[in-house]
C-alpha cells in the first residue's frame, strides 16, 4: 500500500517554512484490558514546531482510520473533512506552535507502518514499525520528510509480558506503561517501535548497551554470540575510521517476521529479516552475507542517521556508502578477509548484468515525488552505486576519503546533507578536482571497456604499455576518468616449482583518461604470464585480456593464488565469451580445468 504522495517541491516549501522541535507520542497497544490489541490502536501526538512566516498555512501528515481531534495552539481544528491523502491542514501558524492530534491508527499486514503478526507456533502477537520511505504517518501525526528532523519521546502501553523497544532507552516501566527517554535528533523514517514477547540477549561494548531480539519460538536457533562479536568488531572499526563515536544511546538488533526488506537502519533499533536466524546449518558464505548486512546497517548510524539525505534523490548514496563501508569493515576487521571478492561476485556482477540491459538508467535518478522512489531504485542504483563509490575512493585515496568523511560527519552532524556536500569535503581532503566526477559516473549509463596494449622486447620486458578505453555502452559512448591498478602476475619464485602459483610481481596505479593512456612506469618491467588492467577491482568497467594472458588463464586459472584476481579473470573470460571474443569451447575448457580448484562459493554459484 503506497503512502500518500509528496512532491519534492512541496517538501522544499514545507522545510523552508517549518522547524520541528520535538514530538510526544502516546500509543496504546492493548485491547483496553491488558491483552494485545487488534485492528486499530489509539495514537496521540503532540508536536512543537516553529514557523518562519507567521500567518502562513501548512499541513501535517497522517494516515489513520479516524481523527478524533486536532488542537493547534489551544484552538480546535475542524477535522470533519479529514482525508488520508491530504493530512491535516494547519491554518494561520504562529511563530511558535504546539499541535495535538488524537487519532485511531491501523495495524498493517503489508510491512509498512506498524506491522502486526501472529506467530502460528504459539499464537503470540508481535509488532514492529517500518517507516522508510514515508510511513511514519501511519503510526503518528508527523511532518514526514527526511529534512524535518526532531526529537521524539514515546509513551507506550502494552501487555505486561511484552518487550517494548524504541530508539531511546525506557526510563520507566510500570503497569505495562513504557515511558522512553527523549531521543536524539532524527528523521521521521528512522523512528522505531518494536513490541511483543520477544526473546532478548544483552551485552555491552565500549560503553554501548547491546541487545539482540527475536520471536520466542525462534530463540533456540539464535546464534547471538556470533552476532555480538561481529557487532563489536564493527563498532571498533567505525570508531577508528569515522572520527565520531556512535551517536545514539544504545544499539538493539531485532529480527522480525514478515519483513519486506533485508534490514532497516532505525537509529539504535535496527530491524532485520528473521531469515537471518538460521534454523539449520548454513555455509560460511551465508554467515558472511549476514555479517555484511549487520555492518551495512551499523554504518547507517553515521551515514544516514547522524547525517541524513535532504531528499530521496540521494538514497542511492545512502545505500551505496553503507555497502562500501560494510565490505571495507569485513575485509579489515572480521574473519571475512576476502569480502571484496564477494563484493565483485555478488554486488558488482549484479550491476554489470543490469547495466547491459535496455532498461539501464543513470545511478542518480531524478526523484520528483515519493512515487518515483520505488520505481527508480534497483540493481543500478544500489549495486552500481556502490561500485562507482569504490572507484571514487580509489580516485581520491582511502586515507583522504576517510579524512573527508570525518569532516563531513562533523560539519553536518544531526542535520541533512547532499552528495555535493560530500564531494566538497573530499575535494578539501584530497586536493582532487571532483567537479566533473558526478556527471561522468552518475548521470550516464553503461560500461567502459578497458584492455591492455603493449609491446615487449626480446627479453620479455615491456617497451610500451597503454590502457585502451572503449566508450560506455549501452549509452552515449562517453569516456570516463578511471583510477585503476595494473597488475602483472608471474610464477611465484618462492613457491614449489612442481606446482607453481601465479602471484602479483608488479602493481602500478594510474589515472585512465580518454581513449589511450600510457603507463610509463611499466616500461622495462618483465611481461610475466598474466596482465590485469583492473587489478584489485578498483573501477567499474568491462575488462579484457590480451591473447597471451588468455592462454595462461585457460591453462592455469586455478594457479592464481589470490581469490580476487582469479574472480576478475573468471568474469572477464565470461564477458569475452558473451561478446564472441573467446570461443565457447575455450571457456568450457577453462571451466573444466579451473572449477575443481575454485574456493570461492560465489564464483562456483555463478559458474553453475
Amino acid at each position: 500500500m503506497a503512502p500518500p504522495n509528496l512532491t519534492r517541491t512541496d517538501a522544499e516549501r514545507r522545510a523552508a517554512l517549518l522547524q520541528v522541535v520535538d514530538y510526544r507520542i502516546e500509543l496504546d497497544l492493548t485491547d483496553g484490558g491488558g491483552r494485545p490489541g487488534s485492528g486499530t490502536f489509539p495514537t496521540t501526538t503532540t508536536v512543537r514546531f516553529a514557523c518562519s512566516e507567521p500567518g502562513a498555512d501548512s499541513w501535517i501528515d497522517l494516515v489513520a482510520v479516524a481523527v478524533g481531534s486536532a488542537t493547534l495552539n489551544g484552538v480546535a481544528l475542524d477535522v470533519s473533512g479529514y482525508r488520508e491523502d491530504d493530512g491535516i491542514v494547519l491554518p494561520g501558524l504562529a511563530a511558535e506552535n504546539e499541535l495535538r492530534v488524537e487519532a485511531t491508527g491501523r495495524y498493517m499486514h503489508t510491512g509498512e507502518g506498524l506491522h502486526r503478526f501472529v506467530d502460528p507456533v504459539d499464537g503470540s502477537v508481535y509488532l514492529y514499525s517500518q517507516f522508510e520511505t514515508a510511513d511514519a504517518k501511519r503510526m503518528f501525526a508527523c511532518f514526514d520528510q527526511p529534512d524535518l528532523k526532531a526529537r521524539y519521546q514515546l509513551t507506550v502501553t502494552a501487555p505486561a509480558d511484552w518487550q517494548v523497544v524504541s530508539n531511546a532507552v525506557a526510563e520507566t516501566v510500570e503497569n505495562g506503561v513504557h515511558r522512553f527517554a527523549t531521543s536524539e535528533i532524527m528523521s521521521t523514517y528512522l523512528v522505531a517501535l518494536i513490541a511483543g514477547p520477544y526473546s532478548v540477549w544483552r551485552d555491552e561494548h565500549d560503553g554501548i548497551p547491546l541487545g539482540i531480539f527475536c520471536r520466542s519460538s525462534l530463540a533456540p536457533h539464535m546464534d547471538h554470540e556470533r552476532l555480538f562479536t561481529e557487532t563489536k568488531q564493527g563498532f571498533d572499526f567505525y570508531h577508528r575510521n569515522f572520527g565520531v563515536r556512535y551517536p545514539f544511546g544504545k544499539y538493539d538488533q531485532l529480527f522480525v517476521p514478515e519483513f519486506n526488506a533485508g534490514a532497516m537502519e532505525n537509529a539504535g533499533a535496527v530491524t532485520f529479516l528473521e531469515d537471518y536466524v538460521f534454523r539449520s546449518r548454513v555455509t560460511r558464505s551465508v554467515y558472511e552475507r549476514r555479517a555484511e548486512t549487520v555492518l551495512h546497517e551499523m554504518a547507517h548510524m553515521w551515514f544516514g542517521d547522524l547525517v541524513t539525505m535532504t531528499w530521496w534523490d540521494d538514497l542511492w548514496l545512502n545505500e551505496s556508502f553503507a555497502t562500501y563501508a560494510s565490505v571495507l569493515c569485513q575485509a579489515e576487521a572480521t574473519e571475512y578477509v576476502h569480502a571484496w571478492t564477494t563484493f565483485a561476485t555478488v554486488e558488482k556482477s549484479w550491476a554489470y548484468r543490469q547495466d547491459q540491459l535496455p532498461s539501464t538508467h543513470p545511478v542518480a535518478a531524478d526523484i520528483p515525488d515519493l512515487q518515483a522512489v520505488e520505481v527508480n531504485f534497483d540493481g543500478i542504483t544500489y549495486a552500481k552505486g556502490a561500485s562507482v563509490l569504490k572507484q571514487l575512493v580509489a580516485y581520491v585515496g582511502l586515507e583522504p576519503f576517510l579524512a573527508g568523511l570525518r569532516s563531513y560527519f562533523t560539519a553536518h552532524a544531526w542535520g541533512n546533507a547532499t552528495f555535493d556536500d560530500l564531494l566538497g569535503a573530499l575535494e578539501q581532503s584530497s586536493g582532487r578536482d571532483l567537479s566533473g566526477w558526478g556527471a561522468q559516473w552518475l548521470r550516464t549509463t553503461g560500461l567502459n571497456l578497458l584492455r591492455p596494449s603493449f609491446e615487449v622486447d626480446a627479453d620479455g620486458a615491456f617497451t610500451r604499455f597503454e590502457v585502451v578505453q572503449g566508450g560506455a555502452r549501452p549509452g552515449a559512448g562517453e569516456f570516463r576518468t578511471h583510477r585503476i591498478a595494473v597488475g602483472v602476475y608471474d610464477d611465484d619464485p618462492a613457491g614449489d616449482p612442481a606446482r607453481p602459483k601465479l602471484v602479483r610481481t608488479h602493481r602500478v596505479e594510474v589515472d585512465v583518461e580518454g581513449e589511450r593512456t600510457a603507463v610509463p612506469a611499466l616500461v622495462g618491467v618483465p611481461r610475466g604470464k598474466l596482465v590485469l588492467v583492473n587489478d584489485d577491482d578498483l573501477t567499474y568497467c568491462a575488462l579484457r585480456l590480451d591473447p597471451d594472458s588468455l592462454v595462461t588463464l585457460i591453462d592455469r586459472i586455478g594457479d592464481i593464488a589470490e581469490p580476487l584476481p582469479r574472480t576478475l579473470c573468471w568474469s572477464a573470460a565470461w564477458e569475452m565469451t558473451r561478446e564472441a571474443e573467446l570461443k565457447a569451447r575455450d571457456f568450457a575448457a577453462l571451466v573444466a580445468g579451473g572449477f575443481g580448484a575454485e574456493t570461492e562459493v560465489g564464483v562456483l554459484q555463478r559458474l553453475l
